[in-house]
Order: C-alpha cells, then sequence, then structure tokens
C-alpha cells in the first residue's frame, strides 16, 4: 500500500520548462498508490507530449474543450473536477494563476478548477523576477486566502541562466507534502466505519414488496463525509439510487433485511469498527411465506402472515469492539425524545439522531433534515433544518471527536 492509496489526483500541467518534470512525478504519485488523470494547458504540449504522460498515468490525457470537433463531443470538465480528491497543478505558471484568481475559463484546465468541489494544490514554476513581481506575489496571496495549498518553489539555477526561487519543487517533495497534506485533511484516515443505509424491500412475491419511503440520502451524505475524512467506510445499501462514489466507501447493496444483516456482520468480521453509523430504515417485519415467481392478482391472498426481521444494529453493537463509537437513527412521529433514549440503551448506543416526520422538511423524501443528538437524559443538542449535507458534518464532526480522544481499536492508525 503506497502512501497516497486509493487517492485519486487531477494533475494539470502547464506551459513551463518544468513541464518535463511531470513525467517522473506522474510516475512517483502512481507507485505511491494514487489514480491519477492529466489535464494539461495548450502551451505544456509544446514541452512535453500527451503520451508520455498518458503512458505513464494509464489514462487518456485531455488538454481540449471539445474531444472531437467534427463529432462536436465535449470533454466534461465537471467531472474531471468531481472525480479526483485533489487537483494538483504542477507546474503552475504564473499566467495560470492569474487566469485562477480572476476566475478565467478559457481552456480546460481553467474550467475544471472552476468546477472542482476537491481541495487545489499548486507548485509554482517561474522565473526569479516573474515570482517575486508584486503581480505573482498578489496572486500567490488570494489563492492562499481561498484554500489553495501552495507548495513553494525551490532555491536553485533557472532556465534563464540566473539563480534564484522559482525552480518547481522535485517530484519526490511534491509527493512528500502532497501526503503529509492529505493526512492533515483527513484527521480520521486508518480508521473504518461501518454504516447501513437506505430502506429495505420485503417481497410479497418476485415484484411486490413491503418497504419504505427512505432514499439513503442521508447515509450517503454521512458515508462520503466520513470518507472525505480519512475513513474507510463499509456503506451496506438497501434499494438506492443515491451514489457514494468515493475511493473510501466500500459499498454493497442489497434488497432485504436478511440481506442487510448478514452483508453487515461480514463487514464487521472483516475489518472491525472505530464507528458503527446505523441509518438503514429496515422494515419491522417480512411476509412469513413470499410467494416464487410473479403471482396473478387473482392469487394474490387476502391477507398476509408476518415475521419480525432481526434487530441489526442491536446485533452489530453487540458484537463491535468495546472503544467502537455507535450511533443510531430514530424517526418520530412528534417530540420523539423518550423513544430515542430507550433506543440508546435497548440497542447499545452511544447516540442517538432523531428526526421528526412532523418537522416540516425533514425526514424521507426530502434534501434537508432536522435532527436532535441524543447522547443520555442530560445531554441532548438540538439543530435547525440544514441540508442533509450539512448534518452528515454535524455528525462526522461528533464522530471525529469521540474517535481521536478514545482508544483505538486494534487496526486503527494509533496501534
Amino acid at each position: 500500500m503506497g502512501s497516497l492509496s486509493g487517492r485519486r489526483i487531477v494533475l494539470g500541467v502547464t506551459g513551463s520548462i518544468a513541464a518535463y518534470k511531470s513525467a517522473h512525478l506522474v510516475r512517483e504519485l502512481v507507485k505511491a498508490g494514487a489514480a491519477v488523470r492529466v489535464v494539461m494547458t495548450p502551451g505544456a504540449k509544446e514541452f512535453i507530449t500527451p503520451l508520455t504522460l498518458g503512458t505513464l498515468s494509464g489514462h487518456p490525457v485531455h488538454s481540449e474543450l471539445t474531444d472531437d470537433r467534427d463529432a462536436g463531443t465535449w470533454t466534461d470538465h465537471v467531472e474531471l473536477g468531481l472525480w479526483g480528491d485533489a487537483v494538483l497543478v504542477a507546474p503552475v505558471t504564473a499566467h495560470t494563476m492569474a487566469g485562477m484568481v480572476e476566475g478565467r475559463g478559457d481552456n480546460l484546465l481553467l474550467t475544471v478548477l472552476l468546477s472542482a468541489k476537491c481541495p487545489v494544490v499548486i507548485a509554482p514554476a517561474m522565473d526569479r523576477d516573474m515570482f517575486t513581481h508584486p503581480a505573482t506575489s498578489d496572486n500567490l496571496k488570494t489563492l492562499r486566502n481561498r484554500g489553495v495549498h501552495v507548495i513553494d518553489p525551490d532555491t536553485g539555477e533557472l532556465a534563464s541562466g540566473l539563480s534564484g526561487k522559482g525552480r518547481m519543487a522535485e517530484p519526490e517533495r511534491i509527493r512528500k507534502e502532497l501526503t503529509a497534506w492529505f493526512k492533515s485533511q483527513a484527521p480520521l484516515m486508518g480508521y473504518h466505519a461501518l454504516i447501513t443505509s437506505g430502506p429495505t424491500f420485503e417481497p410479497i412475491d418476485a415484484v411486490r414488496f413491503i418497504g419504505n419511503r427512505s432514499s439513503g440520502q442521508q447515509g450517503a451524505a454521512i458515508a462520503l463525509e466520513l470518507a472525505r475524512r480519512g475513513m474507510t467506510v463499509d456503506f451496506i445499501s438497501g434499494p438506492s439510487s443515491i451514489p457514494t462514489d468515493h475511493p473510501g466507501v466500500r459499498r454493497v447493496d442489497v434488497g432485504t433485511a436478511l440481506e442487510m444483516k448478514a452483508a453487515a456482520e461480514s463487514a464487521l468480521r472483516l475489518t472491525p469498527p472505530d464507528a458503527i453509523i446505523g441509518t438503514a430504515a429496515v422494515a419491522d417485519v417480512r411476509p412469513a411465506h413470499p410467494i416464487e415467481g410473479k403471482a396473478q392478482k387473482s392469487d394474490l391472498p387476502a391477507s398476509l402472515d408476518f415475521v419480525a426481521n432481526p434487530d441489526i444494529l442491536a446485533s452489530l453493537n453487540a458484537a463491535a469492539p468495546g472503544a467502537c463509537f455507535k450511533v443510531g437513527f430514530a424517526l418520530a412521529h412528534g417530540d420523539g425524545k423518550e423513544a430515542a433514549l430507550r433506543k440508546l440503551t435497548e440497542k447499545g448506543c452511544d447516540m442517538v439522531v432523531l428526526n421528526s416526520i412532523t418537522d416540516k422538511g425533514a425526514g424521507f423524501g426530502h434534501t434537508t433534515n432536522r435532527v436532535d443528538f441524543v447522547h443520555g437524559p442530560q445531554r441532548i443538542d438540538s439543530f435547525e433544518l440544514k441540508t442533509k449535507e450539512a448534518v452528515a458534518t454535524d455528525l462526522a464532526e461528533v464522530v471525529q471527536k469521540q474517535l481521536l480522544q478514545r482508544t483505538p481499536t486494534s487496526n486503527s492508525p494509533e496501534d
């Protein structure tokens, strides 16, 4: 496993003589375990060929806004911006930095930077006097203030024959700084979470089922937020179309409660979790005698016999390591705090996230949620209505605080 194992890096290469170092940089990143996709500016192709970088990265290199002008197909800069865990621009020229500051989109790399949801890291490369020019200094200050991480250039001999600061950092240093930066951005790297999410569908026959309106959106948001903080997440999802596209999320799709239980228990045995988060809306019961195949309408029984489904969260919590932080979810009609406190004890949870279907804009079928974090009778933290992504951030903050102050499990990074 490399130091950047599983990380997805969009490498931007601009028109600098230092672009020749990009080949070595791609090799460093790939050797460290990263997946790399390269975006070149037109000027960069004057210094190094797309074929070289494409061969080393194992992916096609993109440099134009249109893939095929005759066919009218375009390069999806939004997809590239969403794919990466980071956009690394190395080398970055003074011209490209100015374009970043101004928000220009006159080449593919700049449009990727405009649409990127992930952090941006740059490694400047230019002549000494260009680097010390007030415009360059102001642009670097602006980019830093916007959250761009800057890998400072080295001091040494420059292409102009002058000597001074402006040489792009060597690929080994960029790889080391990028690794350290990822760790600072991912405080939960090395920790592991097990999340159940979405509904379960309990079959009446091959096409009919008993289920609920859970979309799985809240569970997916939590999984992605924890993965962004560095956790590896085993994500056991009932039927849901909500994507969880992140290298840190190991997704298993299931249909029924029994399938969810089996998948979650298997994941727990393979990697004892540091946190269990049960967001799944598991059906309480299932038909006792599901019909094989598709029953005709006239053959459907007038009534159904049901059997109780297993309590997945309680069984997972009971089997988890003692230091594991355990979170349950409770959906109530009305206040629900007494029910949440009972669930806290009965299911062996450290915290229960309570939401109510009577709160406008909360619960199933909404992009927002209003929750209470129930830790016990003396501590109930209430929040206003937020997006489900914001709720996931709030929950991740609690998980992070708990894990970093607890004794880690055997698979955690401090051991």
